[in-house]
């Protein structure tokens, strides 16, 4: 059965586009067949994934809202980026926002798109924006897990509660199979106190909603990887650390 697994924090600069493009890779390292899915119109897993995401004229945005004479439009899917697939986005995806609102069954869309595609992947990993709203919200509903990347700073701990709320709405409402695959510490500095307190702070606190995941650290060779358009396993500058816990976490993920 294929998992659909939504990378979600309403929070910005957690981590959520490199870690799907890294767990992405990683998966495939264990042979897997994977497709990412830009959903957040910044399009940055698009950029980091090597494409100009305002030369794309096909994106997740006109398979969501395709025009009032066109038939719905399949996924575009660029092939064999780095050895996993990608349905990009640009930043015309933000008017999905708006054009959304009045659309039948709008909950459901990005569902119906994957549904021709599930018997093509093993995994496919939706990177959405940092936003409880709709975009947010249909890609919670065609999950069938849920991954948080959790930032190692007390003030990005703030919004969990907002955050677990819009998750048990839709399993409540609109996905009843919806599980958390785990929460994802990032950006983690074992030297500062703060951040040592907070990773203790999501061991104690979330553990009893979901797995807490390796913690990822905070490192220069990550941010240096998406300027290459690149996993970082691909990049000439590697932390063998880092791609031994990116190994870890796709384990994990990998039994769900």
């Amino acid at each position: 059965m294929t998992k659909v697994i939504a990378l979600f924090n309403q929070a910005g600069g957690v981590g959520k586009s490199t870690t799907t493009q890294n767990l992405g890779y990683h998966l495939f390292l264990r042979r897997h067949r994977v497709l990412v899915v830009d959903m957040d119109p910044q399009a940055s897993l698009t950029s980091f994934m090597g494409l100009e995401p305002a030369d794309l004229k096909e994106t997740i945005y006109t398979a969501l809202v395709p025009e009032e004479d066109e038939v719905d439009k399949p996924l575009p899917i660029h092939k064999d980026l780095h050895g996993i697939d990608l349905a990009p986005a640009n930043l015309l995806l933000a008017n999905a926002e708006q054009e959304l609102i009045f659309a039948e069954q709008r909950e459901f869309r990005l569902k119906d798109i994957l549904a021709p595609r599930l018997f093509d992947y093993d995994f496919i990993l939706v990177d959405c924006p940092p936003s409880l709203g709709i975009l947010s919200q249909i890609s919670l509903v065609a999950s069938t897990h849920v991954l948080v990347p959790v930032q190692c700073q007390y003030k990005a701990l703030l919004g969990t509660e907002s955050l677990l709320k819009t998750v048990y709405k839709v399993k409540r409402r609109l996905n009843t199979e919806l599980t958390f695959a785990g929460f994802l510490p990032t950006l983690y500095s074992a030297s500062n106190s703060l951040d040592r307190r907070t990773l203790q702070i999501v061991q104690e606190q979330l553990a009893s909603v979901g797995p807490i995941l390796p913690t990822v650290p905070r490192a220069t060779a990550l941010a240096e990887a998406t300027e290459y358009g690149m996993p970082l396993a691909l990049c000439p500058k590697k932390n063998p650390e880092i791609l031994q816990i990116f190994d870890r976490i796709a384990q994990v993920v990998e039994s769900l």
